[in-house]
């Protein structure tokens, strides 16, 4: 069991929740991600770490609520416990001293773009953070951004906040500047994941994508993530998350994406009509 510490809701449809995990907050690093299960009968989902403390034994969680699973997990409060939490999975992200790294965030992707931000940070990289939705109270974690970048520029699609416009308008505007960009990390929607990868591709810029949005299973028995990467087949839980962004056939991801669409749907109207609890 592994009791809830502290819960906010961010947006409507976003919370953060701090949850003690000593073991993994010691052993995780960036990039990587858990597996969660709220209750004996529940099904296990994976989520990626958004930040932690190895000294207090906490990892923090910002999740949106989409399906049952996510929305059982946002009625728990503080002092409750969580039933089963499993990690540190993944590969981690390989952090060296690249320059300059621009970091994209697209929505919920911000989260996981944080720990990746510190880390680059820390390993010397000037890092130019890119946070993007589509209002703007769908751009979450700003501050906590702010403190792990040497830049940080605000996208949003209705000019709510920020620079009007999509996050590779961002990307251009940096080249066009003439800016040297050594590396792109790019974590949020797949379709603006495409979008950052045929952009920086044109121009030669190195870029890693996190495709943590397809996962199913987590541990590579369910099949559900496999994407192509290349000539090859991968599965995103254990190969990855993060992959190079060029070399991602992001049309069969999409693809696969919708293909449980329907079924979530489905589960979530049958747990809201009945009214269920977390037991």
């Amino acid at each position: 069991m592994n009791k809830i510490l502290e819960k906010e809701f961010i947006t409507p449809f976003v919370f953060r929740m701090k949850v003690e995990a000593p073991e993994i907050a010691k052993k995780r690093k960036a990039g990587q991600f858990i597996i969660l299960r709220t209750c004996d009968a529940g099904e296990r989902i994976p989520l990626t770490i958004a930040d932690g403390n190895a000294d207090e034994g906490w990892i923090e969680l910002v999740v949106q609520v989409v399906g049952k699973t996510t929305k059982m997990l946002s009625s728990l409060e503080p002092g409750q416990e969580i039933c089963d939490l499993a990690g540190p999975l993944g590969k981690p992200t390989h952090i060296e001293l690249f320059g300059t790294v621009v970091i994209v965030g697209g929505g919920i992707g911000i989260a996981p773009s944080h720990p990746i931000a510190q880390a680059l940070k820390k390993a010397g990289n000037q890092v130019i953070s890119i946070l993007g939705g589509r209002t703007k109270d769908l751009v979450i974690m700003e501050e906590k951004m702010r403190t792990t970048s040497d830049r940080v520029i605000i996208t949003t699609d209705d000019g709510s906040y920020g620079m009007k416009g999509l996050v590779t308008d961002a990307i251009q505007k940096l080249i066009d500047e003439g800016l040297k960009i050594n590396l792109v990390v790019a974590i949020g929607p797949p379709i603006m994941m495409k979008f950052v990868s045929l952009l920086t591709k044109k121009h030669d810029i190195p870029t890693l994508v996190s495709l943590n949005t397809i996962m199913v299973d987590g541990t590579g028995m369910c099949g559900a993530c496999r994407v192509t990467v290349g000539d090859a087949t991968k599965f995103v839980c254990v190969d990855g998350p993060e992959f190079d962004g060029h070399k991602v056939d992001f049309d069969e991801m999409l693809k696969r994406l919708r293909a449980y669409e329907s079924d979530e749907k489905i589960s979530r109207e049958m747990h809201e009509k009945h009214d269920c609890q977390y037991k």
